[in-house]
């Protein structure tokens, strides 16, 4: 069954929803008050590829505030999984999925499968039920002019409880791929939610199981739960399920979604799935040329425990290249900060952003914004003449998803500055 057009979007939503639902998708209005900059991303080479053009980028009030050709997707640093799955649940679960000769990467490319045949896989591995809304694409749908996508899967499932939303993308990643380090639990600071696991499969493939909401502020019940699993060969199997028929705009049907976090596990890991990734194209590096010298995690926070003011200290660190997270309390409540630091200098728009910003006498660019309401938002932005970007951000909560804790950010517009402005940060050659 080849994807309608009409369903096509609903198919890219499946391709690529686990990433995205630890960035976009947080307090109404915060990432369209943000920085807005269009520009090619990794995510043009990857399972989303189809949706095609320049993305734009912005500073965005859930996830990783990220500003490069990285993911949006989490700002937290890799997870360290550990511990082994549960079993049971739907389809047969392999103790070592993604071992087998078919499903290893290599230079050959098995025939491919068929929307219909994906359609059929998956809903083999699902409890009994009225289906409907179903449609799915194949390995065919990664060729397609633009760059393709993933084969991937979506449907109505009514076990007689209620209708629920299910969708399911089957991809491989390179080892660059941002998506692998997303492949885990996300930030609280970021995604609140009821539960979330990782693991470790004997293989060293890793599985992330999560329940939580289609809204990180909870402003409608919907609930999403997911699995995602990371295979050793590179196999990225992400299943997403809602209490709802639809994931967005639809009514609650059922008070949770039918699949139960071992069925999730179940579905990610089967076997049945080996014949789909072993048709997949190779997976194509993100950066081809390497890793760009970017600021790590770590060295971002080392340079800013420095510039804190006397007596705060940096706690619930989080972040990824290019991107830190922190939270301080002076005594009168959390307050969560961010820094991006990153390398803008082969970008010859980069300057316009900033409409008319101060230059300083060495013709740094600075823009301060302080985004007021109940969730109080400081920002100092600068680019140097070098096109080193740093931009630092304090919030009057210790979260961006929970309520304020305090009436301003801990840290003043001159403390940012005097953080972002710092001579510690040099741009990487």
């Amino acid at each position: 069954m080849s994807a309608p057009d009409g369903f096509e979007d609903d198919l890219l939503h499946a391709i690529t929803r686990t990433g995205e639902g630890f960035g976009p998708h947080g307090p109404a209005g915060l990432a369209a008050r943000g920085l807005a900059r269009g520009r090619r991303r990794w995510r043009r080479r990857s399972a989303a590829a189809a949706v095609g053009g320049a993305a734009a980028l912005a500073l965005v009030g859930t996830g990783a505030v990220y500003l490069t050709d990285g993911s949006p997707a989490a700002s937290r640093p890799a997870p360290a999984a550990s511990g082994a799955p549960d079993s049971g649940g739907a389809g047969s679960a392999s103790p070592t999925p993604g071992s087998s000769p078919s499903s290893s990467a290599g230079p050959a490319r098995a025939a491919g499968v068929s929307g219909d045949e994906v359609l059929a896989a998956f809903r083999a591995l699902l409890p009994e039920g009225r289906v409907s809304n179903a449609s799915a694409a194949g390995t065919d749908f990664q060729d397609r002019p633009g760059g393709g996508g993933s084969p991937a899967a979506a449907l109505v499932l009514d076990d007689g409880r209620g209708g629920a939303h299910i969708t399911i993308s089957i991809a491989r990643v390179a080892e660059d791929d941002p998506r692998r380090r997303d492949a885990g639990c996300p930030d609280k600071k970021y995604v609140p939610y009821d539960a979330c696991t990782e693991s470790t499969l004997p293989d060293g493939g890793r599985l992330t199981v999560f329940q939580g909401y289609e809204y990180p502020d909870r402003r409608v019940a919907t609930k999403r739960w997911f699995a995602t699993f990371l295979g050793k060969d590179g196999r990225l199997i992400e299943l997403n399920e809602w209490n709802a028929v639809s994931q967005k705009g639809g009514p609650v049907s059922r008070a949770t979604p039918p699949l139960t976090p071992e069925q999730l596990k179940a579905v990610v890991v089967d076997t049945a799935w080996d014949r789909v990734v072993a048709a997949l194209a190779e997976p194509v590096p993100v950066r081809p040329g390497g890793p760009g010298k970017e600021y790590t995690q770590e060295e971002i926070l080392a340079v800013t425990a420095k510039l804190l003011p006397a007596g705060l200290k940096q706690t619930e660190t989080g972040g990824q290249p290019g991107f830190a997270d922190f939270v301080v309390n002076d005594g009168k409540g959390k307050s969560l900060v961010q820094l991006n630091v990153q390398d803008w200098s082969r970008d010859p728009s980069a300057g316009g952003i900033f409409g008319s910003p101060e230059t300083l006498p060495d013709g740094t660019k600075v823009v301060v914004r302080k985004q007021p309401g109940k969730l109080v938002m400081w920002t100092v932005d600068t680019l140097r003449p070098d096109g080193l970007r740093v931009v630092v951000s304090a919030f009057n909560s210790g979260s961006q998803v929970t309520a304020a804790t305090r009436t301003n950010p801990a840290l003043t517009i001159e403390q940012l500055r005097t953080i972002a402005l710092a001579p510690d940060w040099k741009l990487k050659k």
